[in-house]
């Protein structure tokens, strides 16, 4: 990579998405920043992509658009594919040709839940859903390429923007006094600037590095990033309703997710352990709680429950 601000050019995929908002903010600085939406640069037109990264001619592709709509992606596996899958490979194949590197973001789904404990970068991927499925090709198809790569696996993204579990049970808090949540399906609801603010620090150290091509060659590979500790999605809903501060907060009953069905199966157990991150980037994310109560105060207008 290139030792001069000015020659660097960063290229940002999804700008409207959660993750990619931020992105675009936390990456200045580090170079020259080319944020591209849907309009621009359609994941599902592979020769499009092509296109945009030799017209960009980026050093660094940072992609955190997806086809995300879980539970629709049963029903379009092969569009679900195309952006999830086929359109990561051909990213890192560009990028390779130039010389760039590619930072791409993963999920909790590539597991199949039943583990006991957090899951590690190394343990086996057994996606029970179309969406886990494609995301995993996506990791696949990226290393076959052998480009310069970090795949960042998060979970339960949320933010102020865009559709998440936070902004549904906001809504839906300021309409009912009752809410019936899943209680037994457990991971790290993990902010979205959180994975823009480690991933801006981790290209900070990728640009500063002495020697690049080593810097790479130790590092590419698997992270899991995503909030400390974990939560089940009640507890989830009932820190997001403490710590809103809404005028009613209502009353959340535990359900198992068996009373809740859903096209795409879920994995129970969605916790994933951050200790890789650590010692490789010496990056720790925050507890999610903590990030919770951030977004909350920082992110909103003062009255939440006036938002649609």
């Amino acid at each position: 990579m290139s030792a001069h601000d000015g020659k660097r050019t960063i290229l940002v995929t999804g700008v409207n998405g959660q993750v990619g908002y931020e992105l675009a903010r936390t990456l200045q600085g580090l170079g020259k920043v080319v944020a591209v939406d849907r309009s621009t640069m359609d994941l599902s037109n592979l020769d499009q992509i092509r296109a945009v990264v030799r017209d960009v001619k980026p050093t660094l592709i940072v992609n955190p658009a997806a086809y995300t709509a879980v539970d629709r992606a049963e029903q379009e596996p092969e569009l679900a594919m195309r952006i999830n899958g086929e359109a990561p490979g051909v990213l890192a194949e560009e990028a390779k040709k130039l010389g760039a590197a590619l930072i791409h973001y993963s999920t909790d789904y590539v597991f199949n839940g039943e583990k006991e404990g957090a899951y590690v970068e190394s343990d086996a991927t057994d996606p029970q859903n179309v969406y886990g499925r494609t995301k995993l090709a996506g990791e696949q198809a990226i290393a076959a390429t052998g480009v310069n790569h970090l795949v960042l696996r998060t979970s339960w993204v949320y933010g102020t923007r865009g559709k998440n579990f936070l902004l549904t049970m906001l809504r839906l808090g300021a309409e009912r006094d009752e809410l019936k949540v899943v209680a037994d399906q457990f991971g790290a609801p993990t902010w979205c600037n959180t994975i823009a603010t480690l991933t801006a620090h981790m290209s900070a150290q990728a640009f500063a590095a002495q020697d690049s091509a080593s810097w790479w060659d130790e590092r590419s590979g698997i992270y899991h990033l995503c909030a400390g500790d974990s939560t089940s999605w009640h507890g989830f809903a009932s820190a997001i309703f403490e710590l809103a501060d809404l005028p009613n907060r209502p009353n959340t009953l535990r359900i198992p997710a068996a009373d809740y069905p859903t096209p795409a199966t879920r994995p129970s157990n969605s916790r994933m352990s951050n200790e890789k991150l650590v010692q490789v980037f010496g990056l720790a994310a925050p507890h999610w709680r903590d990030a919770l109560k951030l977004c909350l105060t920082g992110g909103f207008p003062k009255s939440p429950a006036a938002r649609s």
